[in-house]
């Protein structure tokens, strides 16, 4: 089979400017980042042509490990949107180096529905991920130079200090660390760690912010610790907002790449969404729907995080409502959940796929507590037959869905067509706005219930202590209204990744909760989760490399 690599490079890519155009953007209001990349001028943001336009959120059920290819379909359905003659541009996420070196690989779709160059877009792109790594660890760096210094000491107490250092990549040696070592030339020592940059407070702040005015501000509000006499300290009280913004000045504007079909992608921001808010930036949707008339848009893993979180975080903050969604099923994540073994989930199985629909039926469910109306998109693979796919389309119409099979990999534009037709129908007669889940202003341990019970099907919640002591704190920092971002195993709606399907009358059990007060949210901690991965056995580095020429293999 080719591979998504040897199929990107098939591709003749289209100067950038050429692309630009189809956007009625000019050559000179770009920020060129070679021949095929650029920044676009957040002064092309048009608030009134937002509201015009159709905003469609692609999710997806509870994934295998490599994932259900939400990025290949949104890719894809945007190239079949456009055939049938709809203005659309897909706005999505940027890769981390860790999955991409990791167990997922890259993350810029997959066959003929990728977005190009993929080989840049998956290492380093434009430097985004590098700009939040170094505004985050300024902040850390500034935070120990105060804890040292004596004559500008902000008395800061080091053992309430939260915030860690980040690095973009799995690494599991670094989760726990100290650091000051070596004599008092070294600092204070003290324990910390590191969390992967996409985890990092700073990359939720790029994806929250207005403008470069708000990122400013949100910067200073970012929660460092206590002093030794209890008083909170913030990042704008180590004057830290003014250097951490000029660090993201180029960061704050979205990447404008292509399709391997030559529409248009918009790529910017990238937190993950079972420890972040797994949404690409609000000022990338917002120029993606200021110069088209759909926008496709993604979030990440299955409906129980990415989706919750862009519904009740993202378009709270933005004034963002979907007009459709589309929800991503493939045959082997649904004979996974009806209990077929992973390594034999190719292979027909009509019992386990019957069983595994009640999985997809809890994210049908969620997208009906939001009042946004869903599409069923079956992502083919080759090893899926017809009398299975018929299985599922049969399934979804007895409970009044639409299910379209779309071959994207293979076909491109091309194999989404009939979704692209079904897509536009959904959201050309939406003429409602969705329902939130909570209300901003409700206690948090109402938000984190509500969200436990109505979209994890849970029975109850408990909290550790720590946990319990961290309610404490925010409340005494008045932080009672944030928004909810709670960090979840993606394989298992519950908090424990190795209950499959559709588990019921379960517990939740929330260890600690963490506090973003620059992105406006407090992340409780569930389960094992940890907020810097670590390699599997048979890391996807491992099958990687490149020859003389600069030609690389085993990116995917």
């Amino acid at each position: 089979m080719t591979t998504d690599i040897e199929i990107a490079r098939q591709v003749k890519l289209r100067p950038i400017p050429e692309i630009a155009e189809r956007l009625g953007v000019k050559s000179d209001q770009l920020e060129m980042y070679g021949k095929y990349k650029a920044k676009l001028p957040l002064d092309l943001i048009d608030l009134e042509r937002t509201k015009r336009s159709k905003l469609i959120l692609v999710s997806a059920i509870s994934p295998t490990p490599p994932g259900e290819g939400k990025t290949t379909m949104s890719v894809g359905l945007t190239q079949g949107m456009n055939r049938i003659g709809c203005a659309t541009t897909v706005v999505l996420r940027e890769p981390s180096l860790g999955p991409v070196f990791g167990i997922k690989g890259g993350a810029t779709g997959g066959g003929w529905s990728q977005v190009l160059p993929m080989e840049d877009i998956n290492l380093h792109f434009t430097g985004d991920f590098a700009a939040v790594e170094k505004a985050h660890n300024l902040l850390a760096a500034l935070i120990d130079n105060s804890i040292q210094s004596r004559k500008r000491s902000l008395g800061i107490d080091s053992r309430t200090v939260a915030w860690k250092r980040v690095f973009d990549m799995n690494d599991r040696a670094l989760r726990n660390v100290i650091v000051g070592l070596g004599g008092t030339a070294g600092g204070v020592p003290r324990e910390t760690g590191f969390d992967i940059t996409a985890a990092s407070e700073i990359m939720a702040i790029l994806c929250l912010s207005n403008d470069l005015a708000d990122l400013k501000r949100r910067l200073g509000n970012i929660f460092v610790g206590y002093t030794r006499d209890k008083k909170p300290v913030f990042a704008r009280e180590l004057n830290a907002a003014g250097a951490m913004t000029l660090l993201m000045k180029d960061a704050i504007k979205p990447n404008l790449v292509q399709t391997i079909e030559g529409t248009p992608a918009i790529i910017h921001g990238g937190p993950f969404a079972n420890i972040a808010q797994g949404t690409n930036t609000i000022i990338a949707t917002r120029m993606g729907l200021s110069l088209s008339d759909y926008v496709v848009t993604e979030a990440g893993f299955g409906f129980d995080l990415g989706a919750e979180k862009f519904l009740d975080i993202k378009c709270q903050a933005a004034g963002l409502s979907p007009s459709a969604v589309v929800i991503v099923a493939t045959l082997r994540a649904l004979k996974f959940h009806g209990g077929a073994a992973l390594k034999s989930v190719s292979e027909p199985n009509s019992a386990a796929l019957a069983a595994g629909f009640a999985n997809l039926d809890k994210h049908l469910e969620n997208a009906a507590q939001f009042n946004i109306k869903p599409v069923v998109a079956i992502n083919r693979f080759t090893t899926d037959t017809d009398e299975e796919i018929q299985m599922l389309t049969e399934h979804c119409r007895q409970l009044g869905v639409d299910a379209v099979e779309a071959n994207v990999w293979a076909e491109g534009g091309k194999g989404a067509e009939n979704l692209a037709r079904t897509v536009r129908s959904v959201a050309d007669q939406c003429t409602t706005k969705f329902q939130p889940l909570y209300d901003w202003n409700w206690p948090v341990q109402q938000k984190i219930e509500t969200i436990c019970k109505k979209i994890y099907g849970a029975a109850t919640v408990e909290y550790q202590q720590q946990a319990k002591n961290d309610l404490k704190t925010i409340g005494n920092l008045g932080l009672e209204n944030s928004a909810v971002c709670i960090a979840k195993t993606q394989k298992s709606l519950s908090d424990d990744p190795n209950i499959i399907g559709r588990p019921r009358d379960f517990t939740v059990t929330v260890r600690q909760i963490e506090i973003a007060a620059g992105a406006g949210f407090v992340v409780p901690i569930t389960g094992d989760m940890m907020r810097m991965p670590g390699l599997p056995d048979e890391p996807a580095a491992e099958k990687m490399d490149i020859d003389n020429d600069g030609n690389i293999v085993g990116l995917s």
